[in-house]
């Protein structure tokens, strides 16, 4: 993977870990385990968020249920074959492992292109929200797609973007649990993951009030990333960085056919 193509997704998390390690995958002789942190936000509500973890980083950690665990990673999308539909599964992907940070527990830092119409609308209590998806460049000509939501000012802003814009944005990762009700009637509790967006910039608009100097998080990294996007193409035409199609089937929690990649067999 390319230094900008780790500049475009990067998470920070410290949180308790509330679940054992649970073996996920193989990729090229390396073992890959899943696990669940509980991380705090103002409000002392816990954010549960799935965490992957290789076995070369796992050597030496204590992983165990209840303890501290600082991680360093990426916001990624897999698909997730469930009957003939396809449902995208997220998780930080952790690339390392750092000191626990207390005071800013949950920050996640993207730049990607809007792939979908962004949803603008007002809670009953008159709050404003704008849902958007955003597709982020991985190596290997893959795309991971991050549910986002604005509010508030930021909302009003990212409710007029158009389809293929280039955004800069900081926030937290947040999970929420809502009732999904089947064809058969039957009513399932679900757990969705998105981005609760703190910053927002598009890319050539820095005079508008709600974007801000795009600058790492005060973690001493820097951006730098003028990739192609990749997904959604039509079959046999390029892009040329304005040109984007996303399926009209996308909802944010929901079963979303956006991934480019599919979860390992023993995950289906």
């Amino acid at each position: 993977m390319s230094y900008e193509q780790m500049q475009n997704n990067k998470v920070f998390l410290t949180g308790k870990i509330v679940s054992e390690p649970e073996f996920s995958h193989e990729m090229m002789g390396e073992g890959f385990y899943d696990l669940t942190l509980a991380v705090k936000r103002l409000s002392g509500q816990d954010d549960l968020i799935p965490v992957t973890i290789s076995e070369r980083l796992m050597e030496g950690a204590d992983l165990s249920v209840g303890a501290t665990l600082g991680v360093i990673g990426q916001f990624r999308s897999y698909n997730k074959l469930v009957g003939d539909k396809s449902k995208l599964v997220l998780r930080v992907f952790v690339r390392e492992l750092a000191p626990p940070d207390e005071d800013d527990p949950n920050c996640i830092e993207i730049e990607g292109y809007v792939c979908k119409p962004p949803v603008y609308r007002q809670t009953p209590f008159k709050r404003e929200i704008a849902d958007l998806l955003i597709a982020v460049n991985r190596a290997y000509n893959k795309s991971d797609y991050i549910p986002a939501i604005a509010w508030g000012r930021n909302a009003r802003y990212a409710g007029g973007f158009e389809v293929g814009s280039k955004v800069r944005l900081v926030g937290r990762i947040q999970s929420r649990v809502y009732q999904k009700q089947l064809e058969d009637g039957v009513v399932e509790e679900r757990t969705a993951y998105e981005v609760s967006i703190s910053k927002l910039e598009l890319e050539g608009d820095r005079n508008n009030r709600s974007s801000y100097p795009y600058e790492s998080a005060g973690r001493g990294y820097s951006h730098a990333y003028d990739g192609e996007y990749r997904g959604f193409r039509r079959e046999g035409e390029r892009h040329d960085g304005a040109n984007f199609y996303a399926p009209t089937t996308v909802e944010p929690g929901d079963e979303l056919p956006a991934s480019d990649e599919t979860l390992p067999d023993d995950e289906q």
